[in-house]
Formats: structure tokens, C-alpha cells, sequence
């Protein structure tokens, strides 16, 4: 299996592979159910026109098959790109085809795209150390673009409603940016990422759990009581 994703070759995806769109739709939404988190959904028509465009990049395999896509979209007239759509087919998986994925997009982005600022959005901590690598640093949302098309992208999401009840300042999704005029060096955000792992780990797992609670059902408190509220509800104001 190693070898085989370590033979995958990563293209500028064309014409020649509209006939894997359909599965590209497909494995995207069953990969973001098996997560339980969401992704803005795509028809197979969109993904073709990415091909057309010269916007996406395909793996294959040695005999031809899919192993993993990924596309360019651009907003507030290309001002910021995103690399969105990232996936990668569940037998290639583990053995670091997302990364070459990534940089491939990365590089189509900043050569289609050289002043655009390169942003995403992510609920996963492999993807956070691969765009750390490309020199991506953990921003707010308040640094993306506010282009309503953008956020109008969200509303297939799963997550769509939290993202609504923060008034668009914050959802499960960490944002990451990359800013062609003002950046670290990836060797900078790789050790940020390295030395803080842990602590985005535990960022990630509470922003699930505190975002999620108001959608929770909840027992009510017996008649004449409050509520007790836990210690650390008092630093967070939950």
C-alpha cells in the first residue's frame, strides 16, 4: 500500500479526468459524514469546471485509478484564494499523498495567484500541520475574506448554524492564512506547529465541545434552583 501511494503521480487535473467527478463528489461528503463534520458541498458539474479552468489538481495511481483531488477558488475578485475541497481516496490514505496534494495546490495558487492571500479552513490537525508547512499561521476570522459568496459556501455545512449563532466570527473550523507580503517562513510555522501541537489539539476538542453544548439537550434545573455552573465556566463564560 506505501508503495503504491508513494508511486501516485499529482497532476493539474483537465479534460481527461472529468469521469472522476462523480466519485470526487462522493468521497468528499461519505469523508466528512465519517468525521461528523461538514464541508460545503459540490456538484460534479462545479468540479468539472475546475478542471476545465486549469484551478485543480489530481493523484492517480500507477494503473490509473483516483487517489485524491483538490481545487482553487478565489474570492473578493482575487484578493484571497482558497484550496479547498482537499480528499484523498480511503485506500491511498496514510502515507502522505495529502501533503503532496497540498503542495502541488500551493504552488498552482501562488503561480495563478501571486499577490492573492491563501487562506482555509479546517476542524483537522493533519491538514493544520500541513499548511503550517506551506507557512500558513492560525488566524481569526476576521483576517479571511468577508465576501458573501464565500460564506454562503458554508450553508450545506453541518456546522452552519454554530457558525451563525458567532455572527460569522468563529465556528468548529480553525482559520489559517497565508499572506504573500506579510509571513513567516515555513520553517517558522512548522516549529509554531510543532511546539504547540498539543495545545490546538486541546483547542480543537473544546471548541467542539463548548460550541456544541447550546445545541445539546439539556436537563432542566428542579423548581427553585440555578443551574450549578462548573469552575471553568467562570474563565470562559460559558
Amino acid at each position: 500500500m506505501e508503495q503504491q501511494q508513494q508511486n501516485c503521480q499529482v497532476l493539474i487535473a483537465e479534460e481527461s479526468h472529468y469521469h472522476f467527478a462523480e466519485t470526487i463528489c462522493l468521497e468528499m461528503e461519505e469523508s466528512a459524514k465519517a468525521r461528523g463534520t461538514g464541508i460545503a458541498k459540490r456538484s460534479p458539474e462545479y468540479i468539472r469546471e475546475k478542471m476545465r479552468e486549469g484551478k485543480a489538481v489530481i493523484a492517480l495511481s500507477e494503473d490509473g485509478q483516483w487517489a485524491g483531488f483538490c481545487y482553487i477558488e478565489t474570492w473578493s475578485h482575487g484578493e484571497y484564494v482558497a484550496n479547498s475541497g482537499l480528499i484523498v481516496s480511503p485506500k491511498f490514505r496514510k502515507g502522505g499523498l495529502a501533503k503532496k496534494i497540498k503542495k502541488k495546490i500551493f504552488a498552482l495558487s501562488r503561480k495563478k495567484y501571486p499577490n492573492a492571500k491563501l487562506f482555509g479552513l479546517t476542524t483537522g490537525l493533519a491538514v493544520m500541520k500541513i499548511n503550517s508547512e506551506l507557512g500558513y499561521e492560525p488566524v481569526t476570522y476576521s483576517e479571511l475574506t468577508q465576501d458573501e459568496a464565500f460564506w454562503a459556501g458554508c450553508k450545506s455545512c453541518v456546522n452552519y448554524e454554530i457558525l451563525m449563532s458567532k455572527e460569522r466570527k468563529n465556528c468548529m473550523c480553525t482559520a489559517m492564512l497565508y499572506d504573500p507580503e506579510d509571513h513567516y517562513e515555513p520553517e517558522e510555522t512548522t516549529e509554531f506547529f510543532k511546539e504547540n501541537a498539543k495545545g490546538l489539539e486541546r483547542l480543537i476538542g473544546f471548541k467542539q465541545w463548548k460550541f456544541l453544548q447550546p445545541f445539546l439537550k439539556k436537563e432542566k434545573p428542579a423548581p427553585g434552583t440555578k443551574p450549578a455552573k462548573s469552575l471553568i465556566s467562570l474563565f470562559f463564560n460559558l
